[in-house]
């Protein structure tokens, strides 16, 4: 089926197209907390996973388990000097690291290359700032991966997810005629919100990205059942923020854009 009536894709970066299970920012959270003598876990640090960066600090900071731990070791509560703080150490280990955690997710660049030859239009986004992502392109650039266009979570003065901006800059971008006629993919409940908020057909990924949180060697050693038990909570996740389909990788996506251009043939929108 020829993808006439659907024009774009606005494709998030790590745990959608590179850094399968979404490592590269969580990692570096959990190192920059442990410098301050607060133990967050993998678990913790994952919850916030899609906003912004500074409001992903802000929001751990705010998680019980991690606000007992800093109002046990400070006195008080964690204040938006002490994010802007820990903003400022994240930073530099973020750009320093995220090309270590963000290889190709396997088979997402030979599915986007058969879309692109289809006629679809590549537009991405990112909670990563503007700093990280200038970092992230040109390695991804040399893995074979460059999207039509990219928008860094601070670029735009309205901020970045849930709200709709970054996804509609893309559209601005493209040139898109319709937001009805283009697909948001992404791992969070923040960026599935991007794209409701934006009026695009949304497509959550379970598997590689932040709720299931593993490699993708780990990920493919599990048996169908072992996979199963960590894709359930994950697709509930991404059904619950209103994802129209859940799917474990890219590589299901032409499949699921068949279905797509078949309900907009039908007259459903999103």
């Amino acid at each position: 089926m020829l993808f006439h009536r659907l024009e774009a894709l606005i494709l998030d970066w790590a745990g959608t197209v590179v850094d399968f299970g979404s490592f590269a920012p969580t990692q570096v959270l959990i190192d920059v907390f442990r410098s301050e003598g607060i133990a967050v876990s993998m678990a913790e640090a994952r919850v916030p996973m899609g906003l912004a960066k500074w409001d992903h600090i802000q929001a751990l900071g705010k998680l019980p388990g991690v606000a007992a731990l800093w109002q046990a070791r400070f006195g008080s509560p964690m204040s938006d000097a002490d994010v802007d703080r820990l903003y400022q150490q994240f930073m530099p280990l973020q750009i320093a690291r995220v090309a270590e955690y963000s290889a190709p997710i396997p088979g997402a660049l030979d599915t986007l290359n058969a879309l692109r030859a289809r006629g679809l239009k590549i537009g991405s986004c990112s909670g990563y700032p503007r700093v990280v992502m200038d970092r992230l392109q040109p390695h991804a650039a040399a893995c074979g991966y460059s999207p039509d266009h990219t928008v860094a979570t601070d670029d735009l003065p309205a901020g970045g997810r849930p709200g709709p901006w970054m996804a509609l800059a893309n559209v601005l971008a493209l040139g898109i005629g319709d937001v009805r006629h283009c697909v948001k993919v992404d791992d969070t409940a923040p960026g599935i919100h991007e794209g409701l908020r934006a009026g695009m057909w949304t497509v959550g990924l379970s598997a590689s990205g932040n709720a299931v949180g593993l490699s993708a060697d780990d990920w493919f050693a599990l048996t169908p059942a072992q996979q199963a038990e960590y894709r359930t909570p994950a697709e509930a996740l991404l059904r619950e923020a209103g994802a129209h389909y859940v799917v474990d990788t890219l590589s299901a996506l032409p499949a699921v854009l068949d279905d797509i251009e078949r309900r907009l043939l039908a007259g459903e929108r999103p």
